[in-house]
């Protein structure tokens, strides 16, 4: 891979992430999905793949899970207006996922603190 390969896919990564946050507010009618906050995008060096990680504020694990899926149902639409924008020769494939990734530093959290607690004399 050339440098300049891996400064087109991070190139190709920020404009889907602000055209995907665009497209989310401009095109969902769901009041829970226009909260979409885009955590990552990662795009393959060939620029073939494009790899959405999401996050909702407010609602549990199990449910932000719920929102991906219904996101992932308007995903179709909404790459149809953002690859075009791309100006890329081939259509990318577009993947999401929820983005568990505060989730588990949290529970790391967590488990400090409690290991900290533990480890305090009586």
């Amino acid at each position: 891979m050339s440098s300049q390969d891996g400064r087109r896919s991070l190139r190709v990564a920020e404009i889907a992430r602000a055209e995907f946050a665009r497209a989310v507010q401009r095109r969902i009618d769901d009041p829970r999905l226009r909260g979409v906050m885009v955590s990552n995008v990662k795009v393959s060096d060939d620029l073939q793949v494009i790899d959405i990680g999401v996050r909702f504020s407010g609602p549990s694990a199990e449910e932000q899970q719920k929102l991906v899926k219904k996101l992932a149902r308007a995903l179709p639409r909404l790459t149809r207006e953002i690859t075009p924008r791309l100006d890329l020769r081939r259509v990318p494939t577009w993947r999401l996922h929820y983005d568990a990734g505060q989730d588990r530093t949290r529970r790391v959290e967590e488990l400090l603190q409690e290991i900290k607690a533990d480890s305090k004399p009586k």
